[in-house]
């Protein structure tokens, strides 16, 4: 990643960025909005917003600001983004060639503007990019991932695709500097949920909701700065628009770090919330709810039906079927991560200072019995700020879904 490197050499890099759900559409919501999923609405996947929520395309619009979207959308209703779209619904992949008109127009007028650059990598199928700059035999698979030859080939394609994400970082960032507007431009990059792999993406582990963050503001922020402040996607929308115009929007559930990048404070939250819901994924169970609460030590994961087995894209997975082959003959190691991908105790607890994999489940552990005490109420209290039912919301969840709204709508015409 040659271009996101010099991105954050240039600027300052976040290391404990969160986000509030690991999976696409809830995330682009949560992003756009500075709502928590449950309380904009938009908390299955393929969601839309409740009516009446605003977004940051409106703020900043208000703001004297001309807003524009390339690449993945996944955002509803489109009514409530009023971006200036440069490419269909169905384009996804991010072209330089769409980009550069917008960017020599507003480098001609010199009018403020916010540039959204939405790219499909690296969401799977693993593809795209150059494949060959990694030998799957040479790699280090991350500890929690069972190790055979075809995960080591998935997470080598992997690779290829973030690699591919880079290129286009790069040919957003030449087109500034072609255009002159690299040096009054506030350039930020950022990942999206997690990878495709068990305990990744639709999950609450940091491997699910934590996310890579670089912000870079010519004479403003300090090149190479690193900070451990905890923030998350929710919080983005009322700095941008504390940025953009001075104030910052009534109600949001985010804060402004704006002082975080500036480098005036070193700290911003204490606790940061997750949610994953399991209705509207592919390949997914009836509901399988999850919450989580973390601060900068313990990781604490409520599952809201234990009972209940998971299922997504991942489990039917060759690689993952081989991990389930793995463990019935006898690899305690496999047997394990695949049984827990799929069957998860009602809560879990891990010390993310001593076991950053999160392999160790403390849930039990009287040891651990005051950090329970203090993490089980925060998460309470987040959820009933939030209108957050547990089960029930989980079940309402199909209200939310797009298609669902769509077909409601072509029933009442």
């Amino acid at each position: 990643t040659p271009n996101i490197d010099r991105l954050a050499a240039e600027g300052v890099r976040f290391t404990r960025f969160f986000q509030a759900t690991a999976m696409s559409s809830a995330t682009r919501h949560c992003l756009l909005t500075g709502l928590y999923p449950v309380r904009s609405g938009a908390y299955p996947n393929h969601t839309r917003l409740n009516d009446g929520v605003g977004t940051l395309p409106q703020y900043l619009k208000q703001a004297g600001y001309r807003v524009a979207l390339e690449g993945k959308r996944h955002i509803a209703p489109i009514e409530a983004f009023p971006f200036e779209y440069l490419s269909n619904e169905q384009q996804r992949t991010v072209y330089p060639e769409l980009i550069e008109p917008f960017l020599a127009d507003v480098a001609r007028s010199g009018e403020p503007f916010f540039f959204y650059v939405s790219s499909t990598e690296p969401h799977d199928p693993w593809n795209k990019g150059d494949q060959s700059l990694w030998n799957p035999d040479d790699l280090t698979l991350p500890c929690n991932l069972v190790d055979t030859p075809a995960t080591r080939k998935q997470f080598r394609n992997y690779l290829a695709e973030i690699n591919e994400l880079d290129n286009q970082v790069g040919a957003v960032d030449a087109l500034l500097h072609k255009y002159g507007l690299d040096e009054n431009t506030i350039f930020i990059f950022t990942s999206e949920q997690g990878y495709s792999f068990p305990f990744g993406k639709w999950t609450c582990y940091d491997e699910g909701l934590h996310t890579g963050f670089v912000i870079r503001w010519p004479g403003t922020v300090k090149p190479g700065r690193v900070t451990d402040a905890m923030c998350e996607y929710v919080d983005v929308t009322p700095t941008l628009v504390e940025i953009a115009s001075g104030a910052v929007p009534k109600g949001l559930d985010g804060k402004s770090f704006r002082k975080v990048i500036k480098g005036r404070k070193s700290r911003h939250k204490q606790y940061v919330f997750g949610i994953q819901t399991s209705r509207g994924i592919l390949n997914g169970p009836d509901h399988y709810g999850i919450r989580s609460v973390r601060d900068e030590r313990y990781l604490y994961i409520r599952n809201l039906t234990p009972e209940a087995t998971f299922q997504c894209v991942i489990t039917k997975q060759e690689y993952f079927k081989e991990w389930q082959r793995r463990g019935a003959s006898g690899d305690a190691f496999a047997r394990e991560r695949a049984g827990l991908y799929q069957k998860r105790p009602a809560e879990e607890l891990y010390d993310i200072v001593k076991d950053p994999c999160q392999m160790h489940d403390l849930a039990a552990d009287p040891a651990c019995a005051k950090v329970m005490a203090r993490m089980r109420p925060k998460l309470d209290a987040w959820m009933k700020s939030q209108g957050d039912l547990g089960a029930q919301t989980e079940l309402d969840a199909t209200q939310h879904l797009l298609s669902n709204r769509k077909k409601t709508q072509n029933t009442k015409r």
